[in-house]
């Protein structure tokens, strides 16, 4: 029994360092970082653009508005993690023999953690990397906590499509030129598939599951759980903790705004805010990396001269793409550093399943 257990942590252990080191700079994610460098090298060639007019911009910036909006964006980690934290209580996470669930601040710095693996890997491997490590700081199941990281983004994307289909509804009505409506067909295609991927789990994932082997069906039941039960209470709480999360970074964009000096109605600000989260979900690049910015740039043209639309796009990516390489980065060493002191590898394993006939 004993040797089965070290067999299983040992495996963990080494999927980690894995996933940290190759999983982080394979081929796929390196190739992706290409794309995205070609597409900024396309963007800067390509287009008659005023660098000097931009930077002239940007060197001019009022640097407390940007600050503000700096700690806007950051205290938005923390909503997300007290909604992050509620919700894994609910799926009965930390549940498991000497489990324990983590703070809020703690959840929200391991979302912060997994933003920045998803800023430096292609697919979003960083939200299967956050619940790796949830699972491991909580001592509970990891299959289970990747069930909460699909009911978050049920409530995120549910939240985008109400708060874009609002903005592009107040531009209409005040007159103004209405954005591109591919965000609202992305952002209600993206809902719909996770909607039927939620209604296929609640009326055929049990039947569906029975056909798996013995090993993908406990994996999945967990899974399952973990989905359906981080709605079972206080929903209306979640949405709301997960529409201050939004609100806040649509305060980011519009202090970056306020810093250059420039001024936008506020439902395209909204809009735009909005469309920088659903552009960053598309996997062909990190963190959408070469596609987010040409993005905001062609929605700000809308109101802006094009070195102030390029101006507001990258003073913005500098805080929703480098800072967060640079502390997600530094809070990733910092949990391993730490780990290293206390003479561990990495926090406890969680717990996973292992065939008939071993034990965990």
């Amino acid at each position: 029994m004993k040797n089965s257990t070290q067999e299983a942590r040992g495996i963990l252990e080494e999927n980690r360092k894995v996933f940290l080191g190759r999983r982080f700079f394979t081929l796929p994610t390196l190739l992706s970082f290409g794309i995205a460098f070609g597409f900024i090298i396309l963007l800067a060639t390509r287009f008659d653009l005023d660098w000097s007019a931009t930077w002239g911009n940007i060197r001019y910036s009022n640097p407390w508005l940007y600050l503000l909006a700096f700690f806007s964006y950051y205290l938005s980690f923390y909503f997300r993690g007290i909604r992050w934290r509620w919700m894994a209580r609910n799926a009965r996470i930390h549940l498991s023999p000497d489990g324990k669930l983590p703070s809020s601040l703690h959840c929200s710095q391991l979302i912060l953690i997994g933003w920045f693996a998803n800023a430096i890997t292609w697919f979003r491997l960083g939200d299967a990397y956050r619940a790796y490590i949830f699972a491991q700081d909580a001592r509970g199941s990891f299959s289970r906590t990747l069930g909460t990281i699909l009911a978050e983004r049920v409530l995120d994307m549910t939240a985008v499509f109400v708060l874009m289909a609002a903005g592009i509804v107040f531009v209409l009505f005040s007159g103004g030129a209405s954005p591109s409506p591919l965000f609202v067909a992305i952002a209600s295609v993206m809902l719909l598939t996770l909607g039927a991927l939620l209604i296929a789990m609640r009326f055929y994932g049990a039947r569906l599951a029975g056909l798996l082997p013995p090993l993908l069906q406990r994996n999945y039941t967990r899974f399952h759980e973990g989905t359906m039960s981080s709605f079972e209470h206080s929903l209306p709480l979640l949405f709301i903790l997960g529409l201050i999360g939004w609100f806040l970074e649509i305060a980011r964009l519009f202090l970056v705004i306020q810093a250059l000096g420039m001024s936008i109605s506020l439902p395209l600000i909204v809009f735009v805010a909005l469309a920088n989260a659903l552009l960053t979900t598309i996997p062909i690049t990190p963190g959408g990396l070469g596609v987010v910015e040409p993005g905001i740039m062609g929605l700000l043209m809308l109101r802006l001269a094009r070195p102030d639309a390029l101006s507001v796009a990258l003073l913005d990516r500098s805080i929703s793409y480098a800072s967060i390489i640079v502390f997600g980065g530094i809070l990733l060493l910092l949990r391993h550093m730490m780990a290293a002191r206390r003479g561990q590898p990495s926090a406890s394993p969680p717990v996973i399943d292992v065939p008939r006939g071993k034990t965990r």
